[in-house]
């Protein structure tokens, strides 16, 4: 359960200070023999403030937990 709290502590903080979670992505638009034409695209998922908050703080409760 600690690892689940430290990846929702993690998950919350980017939340928190980045807005969301972004990614680039390579996609090969056309590919013949030594032709190859790629873009980039920028994906991301937006998290609202609350719900990086909500993350962090069940993240530290998991993490601070004694059995």
């Amino acid at each position: 359960m600690k690892a689940l709290g430290i990846v929702l502590i993690v998950l919350g903080i980017v939340g928190l200070v980045y807005g969301g979670i972004s990614w680039t992505k390579k996609e090969t638009i056309f590919d013949a023999g030594p032709v190859e034409i790629a873009t980039t695209k920028r994906e991301s998922v937006p998290l609202p403030p609350i719900v990086g908050g909500l993350l962090l703080a069940v993240g530290v409760v998991l993490v601070l937990r004694k059995k």
